[in-house]
């Protein structure tokens, strides 16, 4: 009986982290990734406790089984958060991380902002929020990396 519980356990464990979205929050570690594995980035910047359209882009795309599932093998994942609430207050050395990427990438300041990046760090396209299905966002991310 012990068996049986530990291997449904470990099942469960495992088909959680199948569709686990694996986001990076350091430039370097996602350019190497994105090297290694050929793969282009999505860079996010999003304000995750304060930016309406960022929590639906999130709710209705990136958390998706079907968005997660394409991305674990197709992209790297950059996540670049702006939160104002103290509660959700990053480390000082990500914030100052996420300013210099949006002086670089998100010179407007605009949130929610997707940038497509090769593994050089170089744009391929940019994008936002759009009310749409996880299946049609993919094919417009698809649009700048093929």
């Amino acid at each position: 009986m012990k068996k049986i519980i530990l291997t449904l356990a470990v099942t469960m464990v495992c088909a959680i982290t199948a569709v686990a979205q694996d986001w990076q929050t350091d430039f370097t570690i996602a350019k190497d990734i994105a090297s290694k594995e050929h793969k282009p980035i999505i860079l996010v910047f999003q304000g995750s406790d304060w930016c309406g359209p960022c929590i639906k882009l999130d709710r209705e795309i990136w958390s998706t089984d079907t968005f997660k599932k394409y991305a674990n093998k197709n992209y790297v994942m950059l996540q670049a958060d702006f939160p104002k609430r103290k509660k959700n207050a990053l480390p000082e050395a990500q914030t100052k991380a996420n300013a210099n990427l949006a002086e670089t990438y998100n010179k407007n300041g605009i949130f929610p902002f997707v940038v497509i990046l090769n593994a050089k760090g170089e744009v391929l396209g940019e994008t936002s929020y759009k009310k749409t299905t996880p299946e049609n966002y993919i094919k417009e991310l698809n649009v700048f990396t093929k």
